[in-house]
């Protein structure tokens, strides 16, 4: 038995899809560009089009992946300078 119409379905899925892209685009711009919002940014969209079930999973993989990247490039940063925040 369907509980749900599948409009309702596929509108969910697409704000899945579109979250899974939004998190990889963040993600990527995070690495040049104010990584300590945008991390977090993209690992929570990741996760939300994950848990809704995107199809677009590898995107959001790779969504997640960047935004710990994010995190991680700018403690390595911080580390190297010794400042709360760094700059090229």
């Amino acid at each position: 038995m369907q509980l749900t119409a599948p409009a309702t379905r596929r509108t969910g899925t697409r704000d899945a899809d579109g979250m899974a892209v939004a998190s990889f685009i963040l993600g990527l711009l995070g690495l040049l560009v104010l990584n300590l919002f945008l991390g977090p940014i993209a690992i929570a969209l990741a996760g939300a089009a994950l848990w809704r079930g995107t199809a677009r999973r590898g995107r959001a993989l790779l969504g997640m992946t960047l935004g710990v990247a994010d995190l991680l490039v700018l403690v390595a940063f911080m580390q190297a300078d010794n400042t709360v925040s760094w700059s090229f």
